[in-house]
């Protein structure tokens, strides 16, 4: 049992996972534009990742949608909120005039993950740089990665000692029911921990800040499964391993924030009304 937690592919994994979680802590804890510009370019290097799935990310309908990424949070950073739905209004009419006048050179298929492309991974992921700036945030935020990262870390490692019991068969053989079920739990009572410990700190989100944290991490850790799987699914029906190559251990940055993608949103709400 213990042989299958230190083979090299788990050391190269966890050593890139470590040094992720440092280029977190850097980037959350500072804030501002330097969160700001990564969480933009991790979205734009997400989004050129899904389209290279249909071989769209050097094409006018990619290039319109990055266009559209950089739009986006041009509103986020200098405040401009009421613009967006202008902007979401405006790429999907761009993308469809893309689409009608040069027809038939993209498939409708093409242009529909476009447009999901930029609201999947650069709207969603946009919520960790949202929540950062709560009056809270600061403290709030961590618990998109105690939600996602730790999730799939106990997850993997519950899974890898003691799992028996597929998950999702279909989409990911080598996820379990005990990993998965071993994941929720080290969220929740890491997230009880951290609220506990932070207590002082969160008063104006949560009444009980122990349970608010448990509760929304809890929460948390079973979307980003599903965040997890979906994105799994959309590589099994194209057949492709790894969205990319950019993390040793983890593949793309859709591989190692699928799950956060899913998180960020839902945090920033449960932030926000439990």
């Amino acid at each position: 049992m213990w042989k299958k937690l230190f083979t090299k592919a788990t050391l190269v994994r966890t050593l890139s996972g470590i040094l992720l979680v440092i280029i977190a802590i850097i980037t959350l804890i500072t804030g501002g534009d330097i969160l700001f510009f990564t969480i933009a370019a991790i979205s734009l290097i997400g989004m050129t990742e899904l389209y290279h799935v249909l071989d769209i990310q050097k094409k006018p309908l990619g290039i319109t949608g990055y266009l559209a990424g950089i739009a986006y949070y041009t509103t986020l950073y200098f405040q401009k909120e009421e613009y967006q739905m202008l902007i979401f209004i405006a790429f999907l009419i761009a993308i469809m005039g893309i689409y009608v006048f040069s027809f038939p050179k993209y498939r409708a298929e093409q242009v529909m993950l476009v447009f999901f492309g930029f609201f999947y991974v650069a709207v969603m992921l946009s919520f960790v740089y949202q929540i950062r700036l709560l009056e809270e945030g600061i403290f709030l935020v961590w618990m998109v990665f105690i939600s996602s990262w730790i999730c799939d870390t106990f997850a993997y490692l519950t899974g890898v000692m003691f799992g028996k019991r597929k998950l999702a068969p279909k989409l990911s053989p080598k996820k379990s029911i005990e990993g998965s079920v071993g994941g929720i739990a080290a969220s929740v009572i890491i997230g009880a921990i951290y609220g506990f410990i932070l207590k002082e700190h969160i008063q104006l989100s949560f009444e009980n800040p122990v349970l608010g944290c448990a509760i929304v991490c809890g929460v948390g850790s079973i979307i980003s499964q599903i965040g997890d799987l979906a994105a799994s699914g959309i590589k099994r029906d194209h057949e492709i391993k790894d969205y990319g190559k950019l993390i040793p251990g983890h593949g793309g940055i859709l591989d190692r924030f699928d799950s956060v993608i899913f998180v960020a949103p839902a945090i920033y709400f449960l932030c926000m009304f439990i």
